[in-house]
């Protein structure tokens, strides 16, 4: 314990006491910021050669349009609204998108739109 006391006393004791602490409080700044650093780890995503196949014939497409359209990559049609709303829009404007996908509807006509008993938003004219 003296040797060590005798050695901090020393001027250059000191000098190689602070250079210590600076590389470990550098050292130590580092690793913190490797800590902070969002990843998203999308983790493993098994794919099975005829997924797509088992999709369709496990699901009815008179109840889930929207989640077969959306998974298979089909066509959506040009024009969309929402399922509880009266408006819809067209696949450019801006104004419809906050509605959700899973409340989506398509259309591949403004006509087909219109007759199932929607008009188009006023922002999207």
């Amino acid at each position: 314990m003296e040797k060590i006391k005798q050695f901090i006393e020393n001027d250059t004791g000191k000098d190689i006491l602070v250079v210590v602490i600076i590389v470990l409080v550098g050292l130590g700044s580092f690793q913190l910021g490797r800590l902070s650093k969002n990843t998203v780890n999308s983790g493993i995503k098994i794919t099975y050669p005829d997924q797509e196949a088992n999709a369709i014939e496990s699901l009815n497409s008179d109840n889930y349009p929207n989640v077969l359209q959306k998974n298979l990559g089909l066509n959506l049609g040009n024009f969309f609204a929402s399922s509880r709303g009266t408006k819809y829009y067209s696949l450019g404007c801006s104004a419809g998108k906050t509605i959700k996908e899973e409340n989506r509807v398509y259309f591949t006509t403004s006509t087909e739109a219109q007759e199932a008993g929607y008009e188009l938003s006023s922002s999207c004219r």
